[in-house]
């Protein structure tokens, strides 16, 4: 028997940087942000109990282990050992876009996995729970410098304002009418820059800053700026909506490129500067920065221009999706 987990990737629209316990366990951390409809598939099927190994894991490479504790995928060895899971298993990883690319792909990979094991061991879970497991395994079981928005995003899913302050979390829908959601859906595309980072890495100035208060002025202007973001999406007129929202969203870039100095390149800014001077709405560089997509609203004819200037094999449509993290196969 086949078993399949989907969990989405993601884009924030504000609040980015202030997801971390550096932040929030301070002052009161806001992000405004969606899943996209680009996946993380993670499939497993028992192996065999003569198989020539116990585990088989697939994905940029193919390793083989007989213990738990030898596989070298740090994800999956950390939620198998918390899990005392020790049954033979076949695991392959297929991504719809690059990981390492500022959209929450290792933290998708995470809940979408931990959704899987829980499948697989007879259990079901809370999206809370999920999103808490897969926060668990990266900053406690493995130490990594990540904040928290990804695996929300991939476990709940759909457009939401998230609020975090300490222990505390909150979930807001944005109460669209469709006709905006459907503008800003078509609207919505990425540019890869073709430099893939690991998000761990790339945050560790801005962390640093954060802890030292020297980034506190523009992250909290990146947090206020959900209030202004939220009731944009939550008009009437998709033309005023994206219009203003693009402004919003550029302005909050310009805000996140002063968080630390390894946020954008050269490359990064001259990519940007055409896609704006084509006629975008507005736009900004996903994840901790350094590298992977830019996020752009954008009518359709300036859409086919990005394709023309940038590459068909750079460009990405996007829409949203709603669903979160789920079993879609078995």
């Amino acid at each position: 028997m086949i078993n399949i987990s989907r969990s989405p990737l993601r884009i924030s629209f504000f609040g980015g940087g202030s997801d971390y316990p550096t932040y929030f366990n301070h002052h009161p951390g806001a992000v405004l942000g969606a899943s996209i409809d680009k996946y993380i598939y993670t499939i497993a099927l028992p192996m065999a109990d003569f198989a020539e190994n116990r585990y088989r894991i697939t994905y940029r490479i193919v390793e083989v282990a007989d213990r738990v504790e030898d596989i070298k995928h740090n994800v999956i060895r950390a939620t198998l050992l918390d899990m005392g899971y020790d049954k033979p298993l076949n695991v392959a990883i297929i991504s719809d876009l690059p990981g390492n690319s500022g959209l929450g792909s290792s933290s998708s990979f995470t809940v979408g996995f931990v959704a899987l094991m829980e499948y697989l061991s007879g259990r079901s879970i809370t999206k809370f729970d999920l999103f808490k497991r897969a926060v668990r395994t990266e900053r406690d079981l493995l130490k990594e410098n990540v904040g928290i928005q990804d695996q929300i995003h991939a476990a709940f899913g759909g457009l939401n304002l998230y609020q975090f302050h300490k222990d505390d979390l909150t979930i807001r829908p944005a109460q669209m009418a469709t006709e905006c959601r459907n503008a800003l859906d078509r609207s919505l595309c990425l540019i890869y820059t073709g430099i893939q980072r690991h998000a761990s890495t790339a945050v560790q100035e801005q962390l640093r800053n954060t802890k030292a208060e020297k980034n506190h002025k523009d992250l909290s202007h990146l947090v206020k700026l959900w209030r202004e973001g939220l009731a944009l999406l939550e008009g009437r007129d998709p033309e005023t909506m994206l219009r203003d929202l693009g402004k919003l969203v550029s302005e909050g870039w310009e805000t996140k490129r002063r968080l630390s100095t390894d946020v954008t390149l050269p490359q990064i800014d001259a990519t940007y500067d055409e896609a704006m001077r084509l006629g975008a709405y507005g736009g900004k560089l996903c994840g901790a920065g350094g590298g992977g997509f830019l996020l752009f609203m954008a009518p359709d004819h300036v859409q086919a221009k990005m394709i023309e200037t940038f590459g068909q094999k750079s460009f990405v449509k996007i829409s949203l999706e709603d669903h979160g993290a789920g079993i879609i196969s078995r």
